[in-house]
């Protein structure tokens, strides 16, 4: 699977890496994801996901029902 968050759709972005003497290399900033199984209460079913911490953080503060929605659409398993 691609580096890519299921949920919010967060990808790699691409930057510079600026050293002391200011000399400039490509580099990628890749994000912050994590494997989980969550519980949607919604579906009364586990999902296993790839989700940002930040994502993370959203579902847990927000609840399952916008991942109920994606499942329901087919776009996550």
């Amino acid at each position: 699977m691609a580096r890519k968050c299921q949920v919010s759709g967060i990808g790699p972005v691409s930057g510079h890496s600026i050293s002391h003497a200011h000399n400039k290399s490509k580099r990628r900033f890749l994000p912050n994801l994590q494997k989980k199984r969550i519980w949607v209460k919604e579906l009364n079913r586990f999902v296993t996901v790839k989700l940002s911490a930040s994502a993370l953080r959203t579902i847990s503060k927000n609840g399952t029902s916008e991942l109920a929605k994606l499942v329901r659409e087919k776009k996550i398993k």
